[in-house]
């Protein structure tokens, strides 16, 4: 059985992303940590009780019920109220929807037949329905995650070029020819994996829909797409302006639902071709005990994470260090799978960075998500927040020094201190294990070889960061850290033309750039026979 979304892990549907977005200790300094430049929004724009439009699943281009008529609440983290009932998917609709799909898929189907270059138009399309429509979709985030408006309005902004970027690829998809002995000629073909099923975590809810759905589209792949049961509003809002774009009926099909029921029907179901998913690690092991009981398909996955960051003695401005580890750690409220959340510091400036630590998460703006002051809204549910006070609850016992924070903020909504912990040692239940919340872990050590090996010391390798002016320095830990990003000097840069993913339990396959369309293609060999006479 999946349980995506209900499993007692510190993660379950939880994940990645991980953004592109370098939201740091305040809205006016996001454009300077980013690799393109978007335009800061104001919170004045936020539409602070949205209209809920969509409530039930998107099926072939309709809108439709459950086919057994339950639906579930959809919570509003920052006042525990109930926002709307949403239709509430399970295997027969996954079924109906996966249906749908290879309908779109057929050879003779108006998507197939399509000429590449207008499925990147109706990309480019669906861009521009998100560009008009940007304001609304960042405040449905705002309202059923939990994240600033600001910080929402980036996740918008990243998710149009991710979209524009695949746009691109669609047209220039192709081939080889390959030199071989004998009277034939070889060529290749790069064909649509088929009918992909794609399950996506509550964390980055329009971002981690254009991190599947590009590739994909840009493939010519159609889609069955799970969102998180958390925060499905805004993904339900996206399948009206799929339609309005004018893609054809099938080729993307939202079902709503819980990880028991609708996510196991994905990973299990006989004619879905590919799964991509963004979650836990022990979720990703279900899945792969489902593709291969069920048919074999392909899996991706993006997982959990125990990310380093080595602050060197010769790091430079302490209070820039102590910035940039503070940003790795809170973007998000922590909720973030490739979170700098092992923070390694050297020895001779432990004392003082922690002081500095400190002062940043104490300064931290915490509450109401559509105030312009606002850095840090609720954890996205009660639950959630129950692990994360579980976690500081572990930490304390196991003898690491809380330094600030550690409890819940006020008794309404799922609010939680920016939380810092030092003299953090390495067997420690903190440090081992993914908290997925705003809770900074700061260990001490003497050596980069040290510190390398205890970067490597762990299941997981989806990031990791260093912060020195040693070039030397920088390249070896590059080159030795067994992770699938590292930053140097900077953290949680991620471009839509750079791929994305993690080594060991963090995951298999790349999301993003040309790596991530990889993973949506087929790779056909075409051998000829020519004759060298023709009579």
């Amino acid at each position: 059985m999946i349980t995506t979304d209900r499993n007692p892990r510190p993660r379950d549907l939880q994940g990645s992303r991980p953004a592109a977005v370098l939201l740091r200790t305040s809205a006016r300094r996001v454009q300077s940590h980013l690799p393109f430049q978007f335009p800061l929004a104001s919170p004045k724009m936020a539409i602070r009780n949205p209209d809920i439009k969509y409530t039930k699943l998107f099926i072939n281009n309709e809108f439709v019920d459950g086919k057994n008529g339950k639906t579930f609440p959809v919570i509003n983290p920052s006042t525990e109220e109930t926002i709307c009932q949403i239709a509430q998917g399970e295997e027969a609709d996954i079924d109906a929807a996966v249906k749908a799909a290879q309908a779109a898929f057929k050879r003779t189907a108006p998507w197939r037949t399509m000429d590449a270059s207008q499925r990147g138009l109706l990309m480019h399309k669906l861009c521009d329905l998100i560009e008009r429509d940007m304001k609304y979709l960042a405040s449905l985030d705002t309202l059923d995650n939990g994240k600033p408006f600001t910080e929402a309005m980036c996740d918008l902004e990243y998710s149009v070029k991710t979209i524009r970027y695949y746009a691109g690829w669609c047209d220039k998809i192709h081939g080889d020819t390959v030199p071989c002995d004998g009277e034939f000629l070889c060529m290749t073909r790069k064909e649509p994996v088929g009918v992909v099923g794609q399950i996506i975590p509550w964390n980055y809810p329009v971002m981690m829909i254009a991190w599947k759905w590009g590739p994909a589209l840009a493939a010519g792949c159609t889609i069955v797409l799970k969102p998180a049961e958390l925060t499905p509003i805004s993904s339900l809002y996206l399948g009206a302006l799929v339609k309005e774009a004018g893609f054809p009926p099938g080729v993307i099909n939202i079902v709503p639902g819980f990880g028991a029921s609708a996510g196991h029907a994905v990973a299990h179901h006989p004619d879905i071709d590919k799964v991509a998913f963004t979650g836990s690690t022990l979720i990703g092991r279900r899945i792969l005990e489902a593709a291969g009981q069920s048919n074999l398909k392909r899996v991706t996955m993006e997982l959990g994470g125990k990310s380093p960051v080595i602050v060197c003695e010769d790091c430079g401005d302490l209070d820039e260090a102590a910035d940039l580890c503070h940003s790795a750690m809170f973007g998000n409220h922590g909720q973030n799978c490739c979170a700098g959340s092992r923070t390694f510091v050297h020895e001779s400036i432990y004392d003082e960075f922690v002081k500095r630590a400190v002062k940043l998460a104490l300064k931290r703006p915490v509450g109401d998500p559509f105030n312009k002051e606002t850095l840090q809204g609720p954890q996205v549910s009660q639950q959630q927040m129950e692990r994360i006070l579980g976690y500081i609850e572990k930490g304390k016992a196991e003898g690491a020094k809380l330094e600030c924070g550690g409890a819940r903020l006020g008794n309404k909504g799922y609010f939680v201190q920016p939380t810092v912990f030092s003299n953090v040692t390495d067997n420690m239940t903190i440090a081992r294990e993914e908290i997925f919340g705003p809770v900074q872990v700061i260990l001490k050590f003497k050596t980069l070889d040290e510190a390398i090996e205890r970067s490597n010391d762990t299941n997981y390798g989806l990031a990791s960061g260093i912060v020195t002016r040693d070039i030397n320095k920088a390249l070896t830990y590059a080159q030795s850290v067994r992770a699938g990003s590292v930053w140097v000097n900077c953290y949680d840069l991620c471009l839509p033309q750079t791929p994305f993913g993690g080594y060991k339990q963090s995951g298999h396959g790349r999301e993003l750039g040309e790596d991530g369309l990889a993973e949506y293609l087929e790779i056909k060999t075409i051998l000829i026979k020519v004759p060298t006479k023709v009579s």
